[in-house]
């Protein structure tokens, strides 16, 4: 069997440094281990909690913006909108009828929100936030994905694409390859500007595709302790040094660790992070602001992408179909 990995890309907000480094520069790097490669745009996965919808669209062209300016080679992977590729939705019904609740109710998400809530358990749960694990499923199971990365806390969307797709096959025919997990380095949390894990959620983010200048500015924010230069500083629990460790080889690093012990300024380990950062990001910057104004390109690009990818899905749910009955009279 083929090797073909699978990775969603939700489309909210625009990519920080965060993402580059957890998702979308090792996602890139799989594909050169893999027989195929699916990249796809989660746009009605995103809906699910933002119904602004020219936030979405910009979102949609950022995100798409993020990926092929960081090195995604849509001549070698499948890269293309969910949501142009309407065979996954009607996968996702036929998923939906062979899903227990209870499974669903187990979903981490589903609980998180419900925690919340005092008096109303449901208060404020829509049923795309109850059941998206299906929508996921229908995602990874229409391509016959063999590999998904994740990350440690992700794992259960696999196990549950797992359960769907074997009560299926129990139920009709095995006929829905059951996916494996590319578990991501659960240590590698990407600290933001004041030491916890990078998010937009936290405002505490480096951004990936602005100008240089915001670059910079972004790095000095780094919260730091008041040690002053020539005092030793510990890099065990030190965002900058945490930071390094994503952008500079091991001897590198060495020197850095070095720096330190002979206490370095804070203000002068901030403008090496920036230029270590700065020298990967530059070809990246260049390469969106080549693009982004190009608009005809992005849609055509996508177009072709969804184009490849129906080609599969229209085979795939023609066999489904079959499978469960729903063929011609005959």
């Amino acid at each position: 069997m083929k090797k073909r990995i699978l990775t969603g890309i939700t489309t909210t907000g625009t990519p920080h440094i965060g993402n580059y480094i957890g998702a979308i520069r090792p996602a890139i790097e799989m594909t050169k281990d893999s027989d195929e490669s699916f990249f796809f745009l989660a746009d009605y996965h995103s809906i699910i909690k933002n119904q602004d919808s020219d936030s979405i669209k910009n979102s949609v062209k950022n995100v798409a913006l993020a990926w092929l300016s960081s090195g995604l080679d849509p001549n070698k992977s499948y890269f293309y909108k969910q949501s142009d590729v309407p065979e996954i939705i009607e996968l996702c019904w036929i998923l939906n009828c062979v899903t227990a609740k209870g499974l669903m109710n187990r979903a981490h998400a589903y609980k998180a929100a419900t925690s919340i809530n005092e008096n109303d358990p449901d208060k404020g749960i829509t049923m795309g936030l109850f059941s998206y694990p299906v929508l996921m499923a229908a995602d990874i199971l229409m391509f016959d994905s063999t590999h998904v990365p994740v990350g440690s806390d992700q794992v259960q969307h696999l196990e549950m694409t797992r359960d769907i797709a074997a009560r299926f096959n129990h139920l009709y025919k095995p006929i829905l390859t059951l996916p494996d997990p590319i578990i991501q380095d659960k240590e590698n949390v990407v600290p933001g500007l004041d030491g916890r894990k990078m998010s937009k959620s936290y405002g505490n983010v480096i951004p990936l595709l602005e100008s240089e200048k915001i670059l910079k500015k972004s790095v000095m924010k780094i919260v730091t302790n008041s040690l002053e230069p020539g005092e030793p500083k510990d890099s065990s629990d030190c965002t900058i040094f945490s930071l390094f460790k994503n952008f500079v080889d091991d001897s590198e690093m060495k020197s850095i660790q070095k720096a330190y012990d002979e206490g370095i300024a804070w203000g002068e380990a901030k403008e090496m992070l920036f230029n270590s950062i700065n020298d990967e990001l530059e070809p990246i910057r260049l390469k969106f602001e080549e693009l982004k104004e190009d608009n005809d390109y992005i849609n055509d690009l996508l177009s072709d992408g969804a184009k490849k990818a129906r080609d599969i899905a229209k085979d795939k749910i023609f066999q489904i179909k079959e499978a469960i009955g729903i063929t011609k009279i005959s």
